[in-house]
């Protein structure tokens, strides 16, 4: 049975993971559990991971760890649901290194369409907290919607103008960012 994901349990499940690593690899933080660790939450249901290069071991070692911590884990990045945006990987923040597995949080900007292009009570919070932060900036979201457009007729399941009309009217709100 799936418990909530803390602060604790996910780094505990990093460093097993990294221990797990026999070559070395990169693993990017989304969702939740990026936003357990910049602390503007507690838990989350699930901690979603992107392996890039994926290191060997890994992958057998998650379903034991999965039964052990009581987690959900998923493969599942931003760039699995909107175009990647240019230079990604080098806006990515360095989580730590955790055996021979470099972790960091995948893009925030990424991250962020992301979850304005789901749409979610939770989502629309999250990129709330990244403007108010300063983790993001209205300014940069708007340059890389407009940037990854021309790539989404590549992503059948959005609604091009659906999906912009949410992410102005989203920041129009907003007085932060």
């Amino acid at each position: 049975m799936t418990q909530r994901l803390d602060k604790e349990k996910l780094l505990q499940f990093l460093s097993e993971l990294g221990k797990a690593a026999k070559t070395p690899g990169t693993c990017y933080l989304t969702g939740g559990a990026t936003a357990i660790l910049f602390g503007w939450r507690e838990t989350t249901i699930d901690v979603d991971i992107k392996l890039e290069p994926e290191p060997k071991g890994v992958f057998d070692r998650i379903p034991e760890l999965k039964r052990r911590l009581g987690i959900n884990v998923e493969l599942a990045a931003p760039d699995d649901f909107i175009p990647p945006l240019e230079g990604w990987k080098e806006r990515s923040l360095i989580v730590g290194q955790f055996g021979s597995l470099t972790v960091y949080h995948y893009d925030l900007i990424s991250q962020a369409l992301a979850k304005l292009e789901r749409g979610h009570g939770k989502d629309l919070s999250d990129v709330a907290k990244m403007l108010e932060l300063g983790l993001v900036s209205k300014r940069e979201l708007k340059h890389h919607l407009e940037a990854i457009r021309p790539a989404l007729k590549r992503y059948p399941a959005i609604d091009e103008q659906t999906f912009v009309r949410r992410v102005l009217e989203f920041l129009h709100e907003r007085k932060d960012g």
